[in-house]
């Protein structure tokens, strides 16, 4: 089975759209619960792909 590559712009994107729902007073908290759950979620894969970056990027200005 393959790995599928990580989207960070298409995670932001959804994080963004998180932060819309969640400052809607229309939300409902269990939907807002729901919402925070999903960005913790995004925002760790967010920071693991940009550590992965990084860190390629660290082991190439070494060489």
């Amino acid at each position: 089975m393959e790995e599928q590559k990580f989207d960070y712009a298409k995670a932001m994107a959804e994080l963004e759209e998180i932060a819309k729902k969640v400052e809607d007073p229309a939300t409902g908290l269990d939907d807002i619960d729901a919402l925070v759950a999903r960005s913790k979620t995004l925002i760790k894969a967010c920071r693991d792909y940009l550590r992965g970056v990084k860190d390629k990027i660290d082991s190439l200005s070494e060489e």
